[in-house]
């Protein structure tokens, strides 16, 4: 099967080079490159929704810790109701 990957020219000519001193294709060099990358991916698991948004998580609080125990307490005094206890 064939595929096109568009190079800049120093990877072009790293490659190019990478080839003769290996008396190799530079089909041969990318195959291999290739096979040696996805195998790593391969390994390698995903990250977890918490650790994409770990540096994003918590930056627009307001540094109190209370603000929920506050509002409920607000929303009692106006006649909300508790959620009753899962038990």
């Amino acid at each position: 099967m064939l595929t096109t990957v568009k190079l800049p020219k120093e990877l072009h000519a790293a490659l190019d080079r990478a080839a003769r001193a290996h008396g190799l294709t530079k089909s041969e060099v990318v195959r291999a490159a290739l096979r040696a990358e996805v195998a790593r991916l391969a390994r390698r698991r995903p990250p977890t929704p918490w650790e994409l948004g770990k540096d994003l998580f918590g930056r627009a609080g307001s540094g109190r810790g209370d603000l929920s125990t506050l509002r409920a307490r607000d929303l009692l005094a106006q006649g909300g109701r508790r959620k009753p206890r899962r038990g």
